[in-house]
């Protein structure tokens, strides 16, 4: 179970201030305070799997729920809507963690989360999860966009690749799938960009012909 010391903070509804404030100040004002919370409850969970020497596995169920909300319009609605009993939503993720093999503590979290009615949150904690993990291990996140699925030893090599440009420790691939890059692949990570696509190189000969072009009507 979760250290209650680190969440105490995490678990306290935001205040507003007294004074009549514009519409669109409340808003941004409360979406600072769900970053928070957010950014609170996944520490929490990083700080626990880490003292327990389960970050990596913990880090794996974070990255299964993250696809899943994704993917699972019906349960990302689900746990959403405060209509719902509480006890219905327990059931059916732990039914979840039970198929998907989820770690005690990912499922204790994720019952701490309905105990104290901020599983809404539960897309931002993630994001603020994966966030805070690629800082404690030093990992390079990357966007891997091809046009057909790559395969695991030619993303391995990307990967290896990348590591000796940036320097980090760790780099995780995110594999999008884009047709429009005709073939090769782009690869895009923090400001930076990689581009070995055919339409990138179509691009290039383009703008090459077009600045040529310009030179001798000037």
């Amino acid at each position: 179970m979760l250290a209650s010391r680190s969440l105490r903070a995490a678990s306290s509804r935001p205040t507003f201030a007294a004074k009549p404030a514009a519409r669109g100040r409340r808003a941004m004002t409360v979406m600072a305070k769900r970053n928070e919370v957010s950014e609170s409850y996944a520490k929490a969970l990083v700080e626990l799997a880490d003292e327990k020497g389960k970050l990596e596995p913990v880090h794996a169920d974070v990255d299964a729920i993250t696809s899943l909300l994704k993917e699972n319009k019906k349960l990302n609605e689900l746990i959403s809507n405060p209509v719902v009993d509480g006890e219905k939503k327990r059931a059916v993720l732990s039914k979840i963690g039970k198929e998907a093999g989820f770690q005690q503590y990912t499922n204790n979290f994720l019952n701490l989360l309905v105990e104290k009615d901020r599983l809404g949150l539960l897309e931002e904690i993630c994001e603020s999860f994966e966030e805070q993990y690629c800082k404690l291990t030093d990992t390079q996140v990357a966007t891997l966009r091809s046009a057909v699925k790559l395969e695991q030893e030619q993303q391995f090599l990307i990967a290896k690749k990348l590591q000796e440009l940036t320097g980090s420790k760790n780099i995780k691939l995110k594999p999008v799938i884009d047709q429009a890059l005709i073939a090769g692949f782009v690869v895009e990570y923090g400001s930076s960009q990689i581009d070995l696509s055919i339409r990138g190189q179509i691009e290039k000969v383009a703008e090459q012909l077009t600045t040529e072009m310009k030179l001798k009507m000037a």
